[in-house]
């Protein structure tokens, strides 16, 4: 399991009287006064308890409320991302404690914890990837039976960041201009690791153990040379994700332009983070240097890098990732290094995230057009709503078409088998390279 998340909150709150005070010394005073009027002394009797119980209470007002409140969280015992677990522990010297608890911004629940230390559990199904809110509450303190209260203490909560599984991904696209002397790419330029490339008269920086005595005995023109045999080297490839965050739209589309993510469906944006994270993870593991940016204005990016530690600091971000809040339909232009595979993680609507593409590919760079727009669930649609539906997606078709006559490949991440998509890809960008030689 992972190590907890936790956020603590002190407070110091005032007490404050509620209507239970007044309504009990009205009460009494009525039944005093029936009693007299009607000369029924059990009436007088039933009001007296009740007026000296409302008087000690307005007597033992309480010291000022010291409230403590923590919240951890964590994966859920069996370690599986689709279920989170927070606790909340609470430390006050009243009576109880009335806490407005919100889980993954759903309806507000009420629970009363008694005083002392208490710990309320609460469970979370995670059915998305990505930031949102696991749990936030907000705490009052009662005491003398509900005749004190204290204002609502502010306001504490945990901001739950959760991954994207990672797919396995076999070969990947390369970028069309490879460089290093480190990684699992065929180089063009002579070096080692790589396959045979030629045999070569020996010249100054040439290592001794390379020499092929054989081909010398075979092959040298005069005395004294010496043929050394020569290997490819093998390079790594800059690869930079681009992932447009102004939509997150879900399966269902009777769920579109509504904030309803338990009946949406897989997301947009959950399979731009699922495609994203498991892109960079079979990057990094061939030995590539990758570099994240988030199109949507103010969004994070990553400079190129690779190994372990840079993995994770790409599992965090990208799990931060969430959709774009300002609404415009601007995208910056994150600048990308010469020579690099870019891969454009978009659903394609509104042509943006596509102008920027066809620019990157104008420049030079080899450009992959991940289409991550769920498989639309049409079940709750009525017919105008239908048709409507096949308009936007007319459109978004003509959109991928263009991308595919500019020379970009169009992947769809919701197909039922990616791994097979991206090796087709990087198959035909092998043959146009094999062409263009």
């Amino acid at each position: 399991m992972t190590d907890p998340i936790r956020v603590t909150e002190r407070a110091t709150l005032p007490w404050r009287r509620t209507p239970v005070v007044a309504i009990g010394l009205s009460g009494a005073a009525l039944l005093v006064a029936v009693g007299l009027a009607f000369s029924r002394p059990d009436v007088v009797g039933i009001g007296l308890p009740l007026a000296l119980t409302t008087a000690w209470m307005l007597i033992r007002r309480p010291a000022t409320a010291e409230l403590r409140v923590e919240v951890r969280a964590q994966l859920g015992e069996d370690g599986e991302r689709s279920e989170a677990c927070a606790e909340v522990d609470v430390h006050v010297d009243a009576d109880w404690v009335q806490l407005a608890v919100e889980q993954d911004s759903g309806p507000q629940r009420l629970a009363d914890v008694v005083a002392g230390p208490s710990v309320l559990t609460a469970r979370t199904r995670l059915q998305h990837s990505g930031p949102l809110d696991l749990l936030s509450m907000t705490a009052r303190c009662v005491a003398q039976d509900g005749a004190w209260i204290t204002d609502e203490a502010p306001r504490v909560g945990i901001r739950w960041k959760t991954p994207p599984r990672v797919r396995r991904l076999g070969r990947l696209p390369v970028a069309p201009r490879l460089s290093g002397l480190h990684g699992a790419h065929e180089g063009a330029r002579p070096g080692q690791g790589g396959d045979f490339r030629d045999i070569h008269p020996f010249a100054p920086g040439d290592e001794l153990r390379r020499v092929d005595w054989r081909a010398t005995a075979r092959a040298a023109r005069r005395p004294g040379e010496l043929l050394v045999r020569r290997n490819n080297t093998l390079s790594d490839s800059s690869v930079v994700i681009a992932i447009d965050t102004a939509e997150d739209l879900g399966a269902v589309v009777a769920g579109w332009g509504a904030d309803a993510p338990d009946r949406s469906g897989a997301t947009s944006l959950d399979l731009a983070r699922e495609a994203a994270l498991s892109i960079a993870a079979s990057a990094i593991g061939e030995g590539d240097r990758v570099a994240y940016h988030a199109l949507s204005s103010g969004g994070r990016s990553i400079p190129s890098g690779g190994g372990a530690r840079h993995l994770a600091r790409l599992r965090d971000v990208i799990a931060a990732t969430g959709p774009s809040t300002d609404g415009s339909a601007y995208r910056r232009s994150p600048v990308v290094p010469s020579g690099s595979i870019v891969f454009v993680l978009s659903t394609f609507f509104d042509g943006v995230a596509a102008q920027l593409a066809t620019r990157w590919r104008s420049a030079g760079h080899a450009v992959v057009a991940v289409d991550v727009l769920p498989t639309p669930d049409e079940s709750r649609l009525t017919r105008e709503q239908r048709i409507a539906l096949r308009t936007v997606l007319a459109e978004r078709t003509d959109i991928l078409t263009e991308l595919r006559h500019t020379g970009i490949e169009v992947v769809p991440w919701a197909a039922p088998d990616v791994d097979a998509e991206m090796r087709l890809t990087a198959l035909r960008q092998q043959r146009m390279r094999a062409v263009r030689r």
